[in-house]
C-alpha cells in the first residue's frame, strides 16, 4: 500500500505542472552523456514521448561533435580547432553533413518512433528552417581567421515545427543550416536551441549536460540564476568553456521571450521529467 501511495503522491505533485505546460513548447538540446550512453537513451525517449501524451510539445535539437571527429579519423583527416571552433573546409562540411543529418538524426527519430513515438527528422535546409551566414572568428590578437563553412543563424522559420506540432510529431533538427547561396553551414547546436526556442516563443529552453549545472568561483551548484549573475560569471571566467555557449543559448533564447532555460544534468536518468514536473527540479533555472 505504501508503494501504491507514493506513486499517487508523485501523480498529484506533477498535475499543475502538466496543466501549466500542456500546450506549450519545450525546446531540449539533447547531447553529451544523455545522447552517448546507450543505458540513457531509451529513458530520453520515453520522457519525450511522455511530455507529447500529456500535451507538452517537445523539440529536439541535437549535436554531434565527437561523433563528427571519430568520422573524419577513420577517413584520414584531422580535426583542426581554432579558438574552440572546428575548422569547417568543405570536404568537412561533407562528413559533418553525413554524420550530424544521415547517421545521428535519423538515430535518435528511430529510437523515439521505435520506443511508440512519432518524431521527424529535420535539418535547417529543410524549407530553409535555420538560414545562416559566414562567423567571423577572431583571434585574441584581433587577428581575423578564415575557419571556413561554421555559420552563426541569421535568422528561423518556425513554421515547419509548428506544423509539425500541430499534427502531434516531434520535431528532431540537426544545427546544419542553409546560406543564401545555397551553401551549407555547420552551427554550433547549443545556439541554434536558443534560436529556435526564441523563434519559437518556447515556454522553457533545455540544455542536458555532463554536469550537475552551473557552478560558482567556490565549486557551488547555482540552482537559480539571472541573467545579470550570469554575465557577471562569464566576465569572472567562471562560466566558461563548453558551457558558455549553453549560457549564451539560454539568455538569446530568454531575450526572445522563452519564459525559462535550464541546463540539467542528462547523466541522471529521466532529469527531463525531474525538472518539468517536481517541485525541486535539478540543475540550474536561468530567468532575465
Amino acid at each position: 500500500m505504501t508503494v501504491a501511495k507514493n506513486t499517487a503522491e508523485v501523480l498529484l505533485e506533477a498535475l499543475p505542472y502538466i496543466r501549466q505546460f500542456s500546450g506549450k513548447t519545450v525546446v531540449i538540446k539533447y547531447g553529451g552523456a544523455a545522447m552517448e550512453r546507450a543505458d540513457l537513451k531509451e529513458p530520453f525517449a520515453l520522457d519525450v514521448i511522455l511530455l507529447r501524451l500529456v500535451g507538452v510539445n517537445p523539440v529536439i535539437v541535437h549535436g554531434g561533435g565527437p561523433q563528427i571527429g571519430t568520422l573524419m579519423k577513420r577517413l584520414g583527416k584531422e580535426p583542426k580547432f581554432v579558438g574552440g571552433m572546428r575548422v569547417t573546409d568543405a570536404e568537412t562540411m561533407d562528413i559533418v553533413e553525413m554524420v550530424l543529418v544521415g547517421k545521428i538524426n535519423k538515430a535518435i527519430v528511430g529510437l523515439i518512433n521505435h520506443q511508440g513515438g512519432r518524431a521527424v527528422g529535420l535539418s535547417g535546409k529543410d524549407a530553409e528552417l535555420i538560414r545562416a551566414t559566414r562567423r567571423p572568428h577572431r583571434l585574441a590578437s584581433g587577428e581575423e581567421v578564415d575557419i571556413g563553412f561554421v555559420g552563426e543563424v541569421e535568422r528561423v522559420n518556425p513554421e515547419p515545427i509548428r506544423l509539425l506540432e500541430e499534427h502531434g510529431f516531434i520535431p528532431v533538427i540537426a544545427p546544419v543550416a542553409v546560406g543564401a547561396d545555397g551553401s551549407s553551414y555547420n552551427v554550433n547546436a547549443d545556439l541554434v536551441a536558443g534560436e529556435i526556442a526564441a523563434a519559437l516563443g518556447a515556454e522553457k529552453l533545455m540544455h542536458l549536460t555532463d554536469v550537475e549545472g552551473i557552478k560558482d568561483a567556490g565549486g557551488r551548484l547555482v540552482s537559480h540564476l539571472s541573467r545579470t549573475d550570469a554575465e557577471r560569471l562569464i566576465a569572472a571566467g567562471v562560466i566558461d568553456g563548453g558551457m558558455l555557449p549553453k549560457v549564451e543559448s539560454s539568455l538569446r533564447a530568454l531575450k526572445g521571450g522563452t519564459a525559462k532555460a535550464h541546463i540539467i544534468d542528462g547523466r541522471v536518468p529521466h532529469a527531463i521529467l525531474l525538472e518539468l514536473f517536481t517541485r525541486e527540479g535539478v540543475g540550474t533555472e536561468i530567468v532575465l
